[in-house]
């Protein structure tokens, strides 16, 4: 299966310039159970070990579905539940214990193998979910505590520690809690900045169609809408992914497992392999409303007057006010970012009307606005986006990827609009 990455992982110079920035997070990474029992499965391991040679932390969590519906039919036991989500009688809390117990063995194991400390912890404090529209759950559990501390301690420790879905109440009794949301809830509680859903499945779909990024906005409105539009094995992961930003993990990726080097080449590519849902950019960015009217046409009027950015009236600014995002602090708008798209066949998108208040310049600003414009732009359908400027020419090519390209490559409307503005601006292209 060919994953269409322009990194190998073999290429240490590809992997090396993401290092920085991921030196010192917390990744949780989400095993289902099928995974576990993959072909695959001692390549992950190998990735994994590839991690935390590279500074990244990581926390391992993984499910037992699988694993649970082998065992009732190997000991013809009739089960309650699979997903740790509906009403788990004891006989399902039996085989669940059973399951986790070998799960947990052979991930320790690997990790073993590939020189790496591993500890199973008892750091999740459950509670049972109790009775839910009139039905009790018995032993289905929930998270109510995450023992962060010691979870710290042992990461700090260089040990990697491995979550099963089993939690333990006050009393030490034991109750089984869906492993999707065990990663939320620990992505939460360890400030994660990413967790992998490692499935076997491609990833998520909506009406059929892989969908390779998509903000947690947009998913979130397609679960309360549409929910019968995703493609069913990804409604859990996707749900909790939506929390999961809600509560302060900024991406999450659902990847198939089954990949050989899937986990590297998402990871470090700009591409990726599976489903990116991103967070709104820490909450920051937002789309614009006619209430920004007034305050993008301030924040940008110095820029015009400096000749960076073309002049756009107040009245041009409403008009086409749904193509601009701005960035909010205490709500404020310190910074702007304009995405148009054309309806021709180039499937091209335009970045214009970037600016960041000075006081604001050197902090990633400027770059975390035109990445979320070809984030954005991606999810719409774009194929390319091309990008204007008579000043800041070097920082589009050198800090956010674009390449200078000839005029041709504007749509014809542009191009046009180019010829006629006599502004001379260089044209840059960025490929997604």
């Amino acid at each position: 299966m060919s994953n269409g990455s322009d990194i190998k992982p073999t290429d240490l110079r590809g992997i090396l310039k993401y290092v920085p920035r991921f030196q010192g997070q917390t990744f949780v990474i989400a095993l289902d159970g099928i995974i576990v029992a993959d072909e695959n499965f001692s390549n992950i391991l190998i990735d994994l070990a590839v991690l935390r040679s590279l500074g990244i932390k990581i926390i391992l969590v993984h499910g037992i579905g699988h694993q649970i519906e082998e065992l009732a039919k190997t000991r013809k036991i009739p089960i309650t539940d699979i997903q740790g989500t509906g009403v788990a009688d004891a006989a399902t809390l039996d085989l669940a214990i059973r399951a986790s117990s070998r799960v947990t063995h052979l991930v320790i194991e690997g990790l073993t193998q590939n020189g790496l400390k591993a500890a199973l912890t008892n750091a999740i404090r459950a509670v049972p979910l109790g009775i839910i529209k009139g039905v009790d759950h018995q032993f289905t559990g929930r998270v109510d505590r995450v023992d962060k501390e010691f979870l710290s301690q042992l990461i700090e420790s260089q040990v990697v520690p491995v979550i099963n879905p089993i939690g333990f109440d006050r009393d030490g009794r034991p109750l089984r809690i869906n492993s999707d949301l065990l990663a939320a809830e620990l992505a939460e509680a360890l400030n994660a900045t990413k967790i992998i859903y490692l499935t076997p499945h491609e990833g998520l779909e909506l009406n059929g169609k892989l969908q390779h990024q998509i903000a947690a906005t947009t998913l979130k409105t397609v679960l309360e809408s549409k929910p019968e539009s995703i493609n069913e094995p990804m409604r859990s992961p996707a749900a909790h992914a939506v929390k999961a930003v809600e509560t302060g993990t900024p991406r999450i990726h659902l990847l198939d497992g089954r990949l050989m080097d899937g986990l590297l080449n998402e990871i470090f590519s700009n591409e990726g392999v599976g489903t990116l849902i991103h967070g709104n950019e820490y909450q920051q960015i937002r789309q614009a409303t006619k209430r920004d009217v007034r305050a993008i046409y301030n924040l940008t009027r110095q820029a015009v007057k400096r000749e960076e950015l073309l002049h756009r009236t107040q009245a041009a600014i409403e008009k086409n006010i749904d193509q601009f995002f701005v960035f909010e602090i205490d709500e404020n708008i310190i910074a702007c970012v304009s995405l148009q798209l054309y309806a021709d066949k180039s499937k091209a998108a335009e970045v214009g009307s970037l600016y960041v208040m000075p006081f604001y310049h050197r902090r990633g600003i400027g770059k975390k606005m035109v990445d979320y414009a070809c984030m954005m732009a991606k999810e719409r359908g774009a194929t390319m986006v091309i990008a204007l400027s008579t000043q800041a020419f070097s920082f589009f090519t050198s800090v956010l990827g674009f390449e200078e390209a000839d005029k041709d490559v504007l749509p014809e409307s542009r191009l046009k609009a180019y010829e006629e503005s006599g502004r001379n601006s260089k044209v840059m292209l960025r490929k997604l």
